[in-house]
């Protein structure tokens, strides 16, 4: 059966350049159109989440940088300054809408070194519960030729599965994914599910994106072998009209892509089976009750610690016998976990000196053994 967008909790909606820009500016009355359906959705108890594109094309028009291929810099420069109105868009027309907007900047070592990871991760979970609505956009201002995701669509299944959220949405200028490039094969056929990637389904994707965008299909497939990976469903959809989001609900035509597990037990049997542990935490009986119920390791739970780790590494859970009751990405240094080990999560700010997180090692950081 073909999903539907009801049924999911936290969704990242991706919008492509071509949608959100064009040669006089933003389209407002586009954008004003998709706040009203983030509106709709939010009503509903969903969580929320916006990859934007459109800074450098936004940027080269309010500098008046000529049509094609800009240098580095020029890009660079286009960024800094496309950002600055892009964000007082989304800012401004949430607000009418009921939302607070907060802008996250990524750059691709945000999502591959650890530590950076779960600063970025943190970051975006705590707006969330706040009621904020995470706007992200890949750091165009600092990104260089050899790092950055090139495209926002892998970008934003990077986010997606970054923040375990369970559907990813690419709003595009084509509306899902047909058996061939529909405006070269006249006999291209459209894909309403597809259960896998497979390398049939990678052969059928074009290369091609408007003037506006970096990424066509071709990236749209990769973003979904990341997100469907990491259990996290995927659609594409046509977003050219007004109200995207309430057409895809109505059943307009688009795209689904199904996760192949769920986040969080994606996540976990990272953690556990794919991760190389640095270091390892000695937990008391009452912490290893408090994790097989649910609950984050604090650091009270901790009687020692062992090895040199850094923030964001792997560490081995033991109980007091040594046995391994799981694994986690760790919230200190060894050196900090070692001075609040046994303490109080309102003793760290005195302990150390700064305000750090009162879990060792959250339980969405862990995989206990047997999960």
């Amino acid at each position: 059966m073909t999903p539907t967008v009801a049924r999911f909790h936290r969704i990242v909606v991706k919008i492509g350049s071509s949608l959100l820009v064009e040669d006089s500016g933003i389209r407002h009355q586009w954008l004003d159109a998709l706040a009203a359906d983030l509106a709709t959705v939010a009503a509903n108890g969903q969580e929320l989440l916006i990859v934007s594109s459109g800074a450098i094309a936004l940027g080269r028009r309010i500098l008046g940088l000529p049509r094609g291929t800009l240098r580095l810099e020029e890009s660079q420069a286009a960024a800094a300054v496309g950002q600055v109105a892009l964000a007082r868009a989304w800012a401004e027309t949430l607000h009418r809408h009921g939302f607070t907007a907060g802008q996250v900047l990524l750059t691709l070592d945000d999502t591959e070194e650890r530590r950076r990871y779960l600063n970025a991760r943190s970051t975006i979970t705590t707006l969330l519960k706040l009621g904020a609505v995470p706007v992200i956009n890949e750091n165009d201002t600092v990104a260089t030729t050899e790092i950055r995701y090139g495209d926002n669509d892998r970008l934003a299944a990077r986010v997606a599965t970054m923040i375990s959220a369970d559907l990813l949405i690419l709003l595009s200028d084509i509306d899902g994914l047909y058996s061939a490039p529909p405006k070269s094969d006249p006999d291209a056929h459209h894909l309403p599910l597809v259960p896998r990637v497979t390398a049939e389904i990678e052969a059928m994707a074009g290369s091609a994106g408007s003037e506006l965008s970096r990424g066509g299909m071709l990236t749209k497939i990769e973003a979904a072998k990341i997100a469907t990976a990491a259990g996290t469903a995927m659609l594409i959809a046509s977003g050219h009209a007004l109200h995207p989001l309430r057409r895809i609900a109505e059943g307009e035509r688009c795209t689904w892509f199904t996760a192949q597990t769920n986040p969080v037990r994606a996540r976990k049997k990272w953690i556990s089976g794919h991760v190389e542990t640095h270091g390892a935490l000695v937990v008391d009986d009452g912490a290893v009750r408090a994790l097989r119920a649910g609950k984050s390791l604090l650091p009270a739970g901790v009687r020692t610690v062992r090895g040199h780790f850094h923030r964001g590494d792997a560490v081995a859970i033991l109980d007091p016998a040594g046995a391994e009751v799981g694994r986690g990405l760790v919230a200190y240094d060894a050196g900090d976990a070692e001075r609040i080990a046994g303490r109080n999560s309102r003793e760290i700010e005195t302990i150390l000196g700064f305000a750090g997180r009162a879990e060792m090692i959250h339980r969405d950081d862990m995989a206990l053994r047997g999960e």
